[in-house]
């Protein structure tokens, strides 16, 4: 059981030890902003993993740039435009909804509305088409006579 408990710790506890001890601030206002700030931003290197959580050396530089910053007095939004300024929007993970990425904003919606229009159309036009007619007299007397030529005792 105790295995068990040690185990789930550990797996629990993997995220924050990608914070360096040597990166965190002294001053825990100054700290919580630094996390704050770093779990909105994109590691480049990693695939859709804060800097906070990530343990590749370009986001350990990317959270020390955060600090780096918050001590030298810059505002959270100074410090995030400072590196998309240097990284651009991708490090972002949730990038503003603005300019050419209003569009991937907007695309999924107007797929679906477009989508869903057609398949409206399409519902109608089967609903809305004439129902097949029956067989003409001289059509029926034919196929009665395909069919009795193909069932004639042998």
């Amino acid at each position: 059981m105790r295995r068990l408990a040690l185990l789930l710790w550990l797996v629990l506890a993997l995220p924050a030890w990608a914070v360096q001890p040597g990166e965190v601030l002294e001053d825990p206002a100054l700290e919580a902003r630094a996390r704050a700030i770093s779990t909105q931003l994109r590691c480049p290197v990693c695939r859709n993993e804060n800097i906070d959580d990530s343990n590749a050396a370009l986001a350990r530089d990317l959270r020390l740039m955060v600090r780096e910053r918050l001590v030298a007095g810059d505002s959270d939004a100074q410090v995030v435009d400072a590196l998309v300024a240097r990284y651009g929007e991708y490090v972002l993970l949730r990038p503003a909804a603005s300019g050419a990425n209003l569009v991937l904003w907007l695309a999924p919606l107007a797929l679906f509305i477009a989508g869903a229009g057609l398949a409206v159309v399409v519902v109608r036009r089967r609903s809305a088409a004439p129902a097949p007619a029956g067989l003409t007299p001289e059509e029926r007397a034919q196929l009665e006579k395909l069919l009795g030529e193909d069932r004639a005792p042998d």
